[in-house]
């Protein structure tokens, strides 16, 4: 009887050298590393320490400084920068980008003795924004934006307590926002300028920061019995609720 042929292609190859003497051992990929993240959360972190420190040193005297108002200006024109690169008009945004520039120059030497007022205003921008943001989420027939950061967080499905619960923390951000920005106003026509620097540029992070702690405690407390959610799922539903946003 002639030798039969191998059914497929794969059984004339030759077996690899030994082969059958020890099983090899899987490739196992090497796990991503974790450096980068930590590296750039620590530089973030010591860029907004130094700004804090540099943002009260510049303020807090009420003396005139070029570099410390040009600093001051630098987040607001950096915002108004990109607003103006989203407008449809490219020319528009061009010509109300110079407009803004020639002021910024004409009024340059009064806005140099006035650093303490333009960290002031920035200040209170930025809160008054972020009270917004989180108040306006409250009225209409969306969700409030806690809510809509819960239900990422917990794949679409919250329970009543926590619907209710995620709503009145809404409103708690709204109301601590605001709160800010009336005590900000207070201390900066009221109290010394070296009063209200310490508590706007040096007080307000960590005091954001007390607010995330204190809600997470007291979700704790609140919600015993449902599914918690770590300080790190809530950052990242809030950078996915921003990116929804985006436009």
């Amino acid at each position: 009887m002639p030798p039969q042929l191998p059914e497929t292609a794969d059984a004339l190859l030759p077996e690899p050298i030994g082969a059958g003497l020890a099983p090899q051992r899987p490739v196992v990929a090497a796990p991503k590393t974790m450096l980068w993240p930590v590296l750039r959360g620590l530089g973030i972190a010591v860029l907004a320490v130094a700004w804090a420190l540099i943002a009260h040193v510049t303020s807090a005297g009420n003396e005139s400084s070029g570099w410390g108002a040009a600093l001051a200006l630098t987040p607001m024109s950096t915002a108004l920068a990109l607003l103006l690169w989203r407008l449809p008009a490219r020319w528009l945004g061009a010509l109300i980008g110079m407009a803004v520039a020639a002021g910024l120059v004409w009024l340059w030497p009064f806005l140099k003795g006035q650093v303490a007022l333009l960290y002031y205003l920035e200040h209170l921008g930025v809160y008054i924004l972020l009270s917004a943001f989180f108040g306006r989420s409250l009225f209409g027939p969306e969700e409030s934006l806690v809510t809509r950061m819960a239900r990422s967080v917990h794949s679409g499905v919250l329970s009543p307590a926590q619907a209710v619960y995620t709503r009145q923390v809404t409103l708690a951000w709204c109301m601590f926002f605001a709160g800010m920005a009336l005590v900000s106003t207070g201390l900066f026509l009221f109290a010394p300028v070296a009063a209200w620097s310490t508590f706007a540029n040096l007080l307000g992070g960590p005091l954001i920061a007390l607010m995330f702690v204190g809600e997470y405690l007291w979700r704790r407390h609140a919600l015993p019995e449902e599914t918690r959610a770590t300080m790190a799922d809530a950052v990242r539903a809030w950078k996915a609720q921003r990116s929804d946003k985006a436009p």
